[in-house]
């Protein structure tokens, strides 16, 4: 039977690569947590686009999709789902919202994960939503040719209960354990959280808000900012390769995490790499301003108003700002939407 035992994590030599990884997103995050204080308008700003790039990413790593006008008004509320992939994404966007902004309030437990599910399914697919698998699941594989073959069994139906009451109190340990560093337990837990694969649907999406979850917890708030289910979105193939490799002897306790957690701390470093690098651009006074403006609007997927672009660049003039919009829409490099103070403008596509 599997155990749930993260005490290596204390024991066990950490790779050099892991502890440069380790030495990077620690520095990158001391700066944000300054930067937050001084300019909380332009996190703002990020955190609006993030969370549209975060539902899109999740869902889209399942195949589940829409485009992106309307991922953006339903992320915004302004539209109700008009079916059932529109459903996923509204139920994706409610509990991102809760972990976004009570965080601090929600524990890491089988009754909040069972919550989190009925919240996310309870709309597109009712009859499972909140409850755990009732029949075994299988971890399939296409080959090239056409042909499937079983890659991974996760545990039965009937021991899916336990193995959850497991993996709670072994994370709780070792959450609390000074030795073990927060960094590799979360992507540790997150693997045997998709090795036991609790639920017949909506494994993937859980495991990514549950990620975003422990990482709030444990203080790094990057994924609030720059999407994290979008930096796995765009190097997939090297998540599933990295979810393969670990999974591996998972069920008689010989497999090796260490590929999962490089993975996981890769994809978290390019999320502060990304979060530096777009808030030296928007906020450089180094870089003219033509280039500030045009980079705040391109890198925006939310539409995005004159008034939003001068709260994000404080120190630019509205005229400014008004003459290089003019330009981008000359250039056809954006799209105006709407009319009078209601104008806002997105790059186009």
């Amino acid at each position: 039977m599997r155990k749930y035992d993260y005490s290596f994590l204390e024991n066990d030599k950490i790779p050099a690569k892991l502890i440069n990884l380790l030495t990077g997103i620690y520095s990158m995050k001391t700066n944000n947590d300054i930067r937050k204080e001084n300019y909380p308008n332009i996190f703002t700003e990020l955190e609006k686009i993030a969370i549209v790039q975060s539902v899109k990413g999740s869902n889209a790593i399942e195949g589940i999709i829409t485009t992106d006008e309307r991922i953006n008004e339903i992320v915004n509320n302004s539209s109700a789902p008009l079916n059932h992939n529109e459903e996923e994404i509204a139920g994706y966007r409610d509990v991102l919202n809760i972990i976004h902004t009570n965080h601090n309030n929600l524990n890491i437990s089988e009754a909040n994960i069972l919550s989190f599910h009925e919240m996310m399914l309870r709309v597109a697919k009712p009859n499972v939503a909140g409850k755990y698998k009732v029949e075994d699941n299988i971890i399939m594989e296409v080959r090239p040719d056409g042909s499937r073959s079983i890659r991974f069994k996760p545990v039965a139906a009937s021991d899916t209960p336990k193995a959850m009451e497991q993996l709670i109190l072994a994370y709780v340990d070792a959450r609390d354990n000074p030795n073990i560093n927060q960094l590799l337990l979360i992507p540790c837990v997150i693997l045997d959280f998709l090795c036991i694969h609790p639920f017949s649907d909506g494994n993937g999406r859980m495991s990514r808000l549950l990620t975003l979850l422990l990482l709030y917890k444990a203080g790094f708030d990057a994924g609030k900012y720059i999407s994290f289910e979008e930096q796995i979105n765009k190097t997939k193939g090297y998540y599933y390769e990295a979810l393969r490799q670990s999974s591996i002897s998972w069920d008689t306790n010989q497999n090796d995490y260490f590929y999962f957690v490089y993975n996981f701390l890769q994809t978290l470093f390019n999320c502060y790499k990304e979060l530096d690098k777009r808030f030296a651009t928007v906020n450089s006074k180094k870089i003219n301003k033509t280039t500030r403006i045009e980079a705040t609007i391109l890198n925006s997927v939310l539409p995005i108003t004159k008034k939003d672009i001068s709260n994000i660049l404080p120190d630019i003039s509205v005229t400014t700002i008004e003459v290089v919009l003019n330009k981008m829409l000359k250039e056809g490099k954006i799209t105006k939407i709407g009319e009078g103070r209601s104008t806002s403008y997105i790059r186009k596509l």
